[in-house]
């Protein structure tokens, strides 16, 4: 702590300074690094428990839900969720604060800010949800979960790539034209990802396919 007159310049002086970039990278960084984790170690040391289906079939890889709901890979998660989404929170409102200050006086883009804000809150909270619920705990409670995810993600990021686009239509800075481009592609990325989970979430459980099945139930999870 730094000592000094209230007032004074030294005592006012950052302590710690970050780029935001960094903060972003390692906040973007630590559900990887933790799912990761969490497969090698079911890999390793649970490979049989963590790959066992309702029809018994062989299979190669877990699926996420599984791999995550054993010890001690359901505490590796755990904390790195828990750690990712605290900065997430700050972002929603970050990003909020910077709609608003764009669209002050625009009602229409106003309240899409205001409904990408709570679907941001829900995506977010969704995570959590079913991450600290496993699906061996209580599945119902984690399906939800999984389901509000999803949902409040493809919504919050429709309504992220609308409001840049009108930001970039009437602003010249080219890089927020790139970043919307970005977040349009990321947008149909993640909609074709999401198509084929619920594909292949169907298929793994209508169709117990020799040594297929776990690598369904991982796709069907990836979301």
């Amino acid at each position: 702590m730094l000592q000094g007159p209230y007032g004074s310049l030294d005592r006012d002086r950052p302590l710690i300074r970050l780029r935001f970039t960094s903060f972003a990278v390692g906040t973007v960084l630590l559900p990887l690094t933790g799912l990761v984790a969490c497969l090698f170690i079911s890999l390793m040391y649970h490979f049989e428990d963590a790959t066992y289906t309702h029809c018994q079939v062989s299979n190669y890889l877990p699926s996420i839900s599984s791999a995550i709901s054993r010890m001690p890979e359901r505490y590796i998660w755990r904390g790195c969720i828990g750690l990712h989404s605290a900065p997430r929170y700050l972002v929603t409102i970050t990003y909020f604060n910077f709609y608003h200050s764009r669209f002050a006086r625009r009602l229409p883009e106003l309240l899409l800010s205001v409904l990408a804000l709570l679907c941001s809150l829900a995506e977010n909270t969704g995570l959590l949800l079913l991450t600290y619920v496993s699906s061996t705990e209580t599945y119902n409670i984690h399906k939800n979960g999984f389901t509000v995810f999803i949902a409040s993600s493809l919504l919050h990021m429709l309504f992220t790539c609308i409001l840049w686009r009108v930001i970039s239509s009437y602003h010249v800075n080219p890089e927020e034209r790139t970043s919307y481009r970005w977040k349009v592609r990321l947008f149909l990325f993640n909609s074709c990802c999401c198509g084929a989970a619920y594909y292949f979430f169907r298929r793994h459980n209508h169709y117990c396919e020799q040594g297929s099945s776990g690598l369904l139930g991982v796709w069907s999870d990836l979301l």
